[in-house]
């Protein structure tokens, strides 16, 4: 099993540094959001990650959740897991203290949930779907829905899921078929097939909330014709209510995370909004696991990295070119420049990962305070959203490859742990909208959203971030990369909106374009983590500050370059990809 270590220095720094976030936060109303609030919160965190949490991954992904009897048995330990993660009233860090939570920030949550992932990814995924349902509930439900269900789940008595995929219906929602008849005294009884739920069923607690998307009989055809239920396993008299798990899917990875095929036979719901509204509603959870999922992508990125140094600092094989090791018989394998590139790069996309999510989070944070705020939260909310899920879940899957890649064969056996990261993370690629869903979302909706204002006020930090840099001999010569990455998504942003252009072109060049805008929104993390390195706080190592100049510099030195070959992809267009082939590619069999 791989060793993970919260990274509470980095965070810390990012924190107090880098994002400012204790003073922004007072500034909106957060008084009690203090660097040492964060400082004991996150330590705690840390605590139930690394001896609670941690011991249970790689038991969890042997054993795997099953089906038993009438419902799912988790993995041995899980329950007990789960019994520190209720009494620690982590369910409810950043809940409504009107229902029971604790009223935290979200930027506090996203941190501690980090952890989590880091520390065990099959188990982050119960409360982070929960997290989704309670802010549906809150945005959607009626006061009884509210009453009902808020306050057992902010206390980890209850969790939540989500229920919108059926066999004909993935991406495309419209298509679903699941069916909602009134029952005469305001509840629905709902009849159809899901299945992909995650933690539909599981017995860390008696009842849990499925949140359906169904039709009513009247429904009009498509999305504009889709309702919101939320569906209890259990009713208030505690009988069993009308579903059923056929099967938990057998996957790749996350092993201990049951997905479950569900049969609704008249199971008794209530809606939540309004009727025909409710793929409206449901974005609200949809939006926020989406941050959640680049979370998860980043907390085995982090643990990836981790994994990485120590193996290449211990490993002593082959002589390395120009010397710098030990002098004996071989050299850790730390001193080939290839593994040293490999090992850099795991750690330069967790930390940027880390601090884009954190942006986001603070943004929202200030917003829900501070209304004034809320143009702009939604503006980066909106534009980042995609990009953090999308390019936190790629990098994440790339640094777990790169690590099991730097300890050769002992990465891709079972002992070590690095092979259950890269099964395990390569499921966030994939769910909660593919990540070619992100792309397609961020080019043909956010980047012209407002008249492309979010994307203008991104490139303006990004400038503001580069004439930072220029300022300080420290960190003059970081400028121009970052500028120059940032000129050129400003170039396609235009080149894109040109009138006449195939319409198609979006489309083909929509992932290559998330991952150009994620590699200058990385940059910027950068730039703005080198320049307030280059300030020497007090209360950190020297070391630590100058390696966080270095590896700015390696970013934009190693990185950034990349954008300059995605421009060229982009610009190649739908024509790059046609080159002259029949639609249906006949003759490209082999």
């Amino acid at each position: 099993m791989s060793a993970y270590e919260p990274p509470l220095q980095s965070v810390r720094f990012l924190v107090n540094e880098v994002l400012k976030a204790p003073a922004a936060l007072a500034a909106a109303g957060w008084e009690d959001a203090t660097p040492d609030l964060f400082d004991a919160v996150l330590a705690q965190a840390g605590r139930l990650a690394v001896d609670v949490l941690l011991p249970l991954d790689r038991s969890g992904d042997e054993e795997g959740a099953r089906v038993e009897g009438d419902g799912v048995r988790m993995p041995a330990g899980f329950g007990e897991a789960w019994r520190h993660w209720r009494e620690g009233g982590w369910n409810g860090l950043a809940g409504d203290p009107a229902y029971g939570g604790q009223g935290m920030p979200a930027l506090l949550d996203t941190l501690v949930t980090e952890m989590v992932c880091a520390a065990n990814l099959a188990f982050s995924i119960t409360p982070g779907l929960t997290q989704g349902a309670i802010r549906a509930l809150a945005a959607h439900g009626d006061a009884a829905v509210k009453e009902r269900c808020l306050p057992p789940m902010l206390a980890g008595d209850w969790t939540g899921a989500m229920a919108l995929t059926e066999p004909q219906a993935g991406t495309d929602l419209g298509l679903l078929r699941t069916r909602a008849e009134p029952a005469g005294d305001g509840t629905y009884r709902l009849a159809g097939q899901k299945m992909f739920i995650s933690s539909a069923d599981h017995d860390l607690t008696d009842n849990l909330v499925h949140l359906v998307l169904a039709r009513l009989p009247d429904a009009p055809p498509g999305t504009r014709g889709i309702s919101l239920f939320v569906v209890p396993k259990r009713l208030s008299d505690g009988a069993r209510n009308s579903w059923s798990v056929l099967s938990v899917e057998r996957k790749m990875g996350l092993h201990a995370s049951p997905t479950c095929v569900v049969s609704y036979d008249g199971a008794v719901g209530w809606m939540v909004g309004e009727p025909h509204r409710g793929l409206a509603a449901m974005f609200t959870m949809m939006n926020h696991e989406r941050l959640f999922v680049g979370i998860q992508g980043i907390g085995v990125g982090e643990r990836a990295a981790q994994a990485a140094l120590t193996y290449a600092r211990e490993r002593v094989q082959g002589r390395a070119p120009g010397g710098g090791g030990t002098g004996g018989a071989g050299d850790p394998i730390l001193h080939h420049p290839d593994v040293r590139r490999m090992v850099l790069t795991a750690r330069l996309l967790a930390d940027a990962g880390r601090a884009l999510a954190g942006w986001v989070a603070l943004w929202l944070d200030r917003a829900a305070k501070d209304p004034s705020l809320a143009e702009e939260a939604e503006d980066w909310a909106a534009l980042l959203t995609p990009v953090v899920k999308a390019a936190g879940t790629d990098f994440g899957f790339e640094a777990a490859v790169l690590a099991q890649q730097v300890m050769g064969g002992h990465g891709y056996i079972r002992d070590n742990g690095v092979e259950q990261l890269v099964r395990d993370v390569r499921a966030t690629q994939i769910y909660e909208g593919t990540n070619g869903v992100q792309a397609l979302d961020l080019v043909q909706r956010k980047l012209g959203l407002h008249g492309g204002r979010p994307l203008m006020r991104m490139l303006d930090a990004v400038e503001d971030a580069a004439a930072t840099l220029a300022d300080d001999p420290a960190t003059a010569e970081l400028a121009e990369p970052l500028r120059s990455a940032a000129d050129r998504l400003r170039g396609l942003a235009g080149w894109l909106r040109q009138e006449g252009r195939d319409p198609r072109d979006g489309a083909a060049g929509a992932t290559d374009l998330l991952r150009l805008t994620a590699l200058v929104a990385y940059g910027w993390m950068w730039g703005l983590t080198a320049s307030a390195a280059a300030q020497r706080p007090d209360g950190y190592d020297p070391a630590f500050l100058d390696a966080r100049i270095g590896l700015a510099r390696v970013f934009m030195t190693r990185l950034l370059p990349e954008t300059a070959m995605l421009e060229a992809r982009i610009r190649s267009g739908y024509a790059g990809l046609d080159a002259g082939l029949p639609d249906r590619l006949e003759g490209v069999e082999g």
